[in-house]
């Protein structure tokens, strides 16, 4: 007797899933910043990803989209306005807590 094969999910599918939840994306960007800053900044792309995009966020932010791809790359660089308008367009805020 065979069983019902059901189809997998992919990790990176239930990943951006899971991002579509503001407390998820909070502890996952808290997590990958005590990595290093690279690591936080491919996760805050993974985040835009799920809420949308990188297009669908340039508008809502009101920052240029080449901008927003430069500033979460690996390398990305991105000033602490720019941070702030993204992160609140996927609905968190930036907060700092005792060490």
């Amino acid at each position: 007797m065979k069983l019902p094969v059901k189809p997998s999910v992919s990790y990176r599918e239930d990943l951006l899933r899971r991002l579509k939840d503001p407390k998820f994306a909070a502890r996952y960007l808290s997590k990958c910043l005590e990595d290093d800053e690279a690591t936080f900044l491919v996760a805050l792309r993974d985040v835009a990803e799920a809420h949308g995009g990188i297009r669908r966020l340039a508008g809502k932010t009101h920052l240029n989209r080449e901008h927003l791809f430069r500033m979460l790359s690996k390398s990305g660089n991105p000033h602490l306005h720019s941070l702030r308008q993204l992160v609140g367009a996927v609905g968190l805020k930036l907060a700092l807590l005792p060490a």
